[in-house]
């Protein structure tokens, strides 16, 4: 099994500045190990690392990363790609904890818990989860920005942060604008599109609510 004991130890206070990532590729691949009745789910990541080779990336499988990681689960998610400008990474989300998933080299960036009976990450669509991540995300002024919004009383806006090349493998950027005709919305929700006319930072504070819609876009919670 994957020595995650470092995590806490290894976790920085200093801020780690990635390049730009407007429509940068990169693949996520989230083992989930069980203590008891708690599922915890390892986020890991190739941004910074690599753009997560598409041999190596079609050749792993979720038994081969069971099998190396020593996990009961594991989702493959990916190929995907950032949708922001730029990414500051801070506390829990700069652990240098990196592990080899079929050739690939990933970094862990968040961790989820939940109970047996909740389920793990990304498993339902338009439902949001809690995630341990130290993140700002940089949207430029003038860029488009893609949002879904939940019905009242929450009423809560989603920013887009990465499209998803899992349930149609040729959406592209350009795609998006007319993205929400394609969307099964829940009744209520509602999917736009805006230009900035400034700078937007988007601030998780150590815990990101993040939901996906039915094509695994991710967004995560303006608040």
């Amino acid at each position: 099994m994957a020595d995650t004991s470092e995590q806490n130890k290894n976790s920085e206070s200093g801020q780690s500045v990635s390049q730009p990532l407007h429509n940068v590729r990169y693949c996520e691949v989230i083992p989930v190990t069980r203590k008891r009745a708690k599922l915890t789910s390892w986020v890991y990541n190739t941004t910074g690392l690599n753009l997560c080779p598409a041999a190596e990336w079609d050749a792993l499988t979720e038994e081969q990363v069971n099998e190396e990681y020593g996990s009961v689960a594991a989702k493959l998610n990916g190929p995907r790609y950032w949708v922001m400008d730029r990414l500051v990474a801070s506390g829990s989300s700069t652990t240098d904890t990196k592990f080899t998933f079929g050739g690939i080299e990933m970094e862990l960036r968040a961790t989820l818990e939940t109970g047996l009976r909740e389920g793990t990450v990304g498993e339902e669509f338009y439902a949001p989860n809690q995630v341990e991540r130290d993140t700002i995300y940089t949207y430029n002024a003038g860029r488009t920005v893609y949002e879904l919004t939940s019905p009242e009383p929450e009423h809560h806006v989603y920013i887009m942060q990465s499209y998803a090349q899992i349930k149609d493998k040729n959406l592209t950027l350009d795609d998006l604008a007319s993205l929400g005709d394609r969307l099964a919305l829940p009744d209520g929700w509602t999917y736009t599109t805006r230009t900035l006319t400034e700078e937007l930072l988007l601030d998780s504070g150590g815990l990101a609510y993040i939901v996906n819609d039915d094509f695994y876009n991710s967004y995560q919670q303006r608040t």
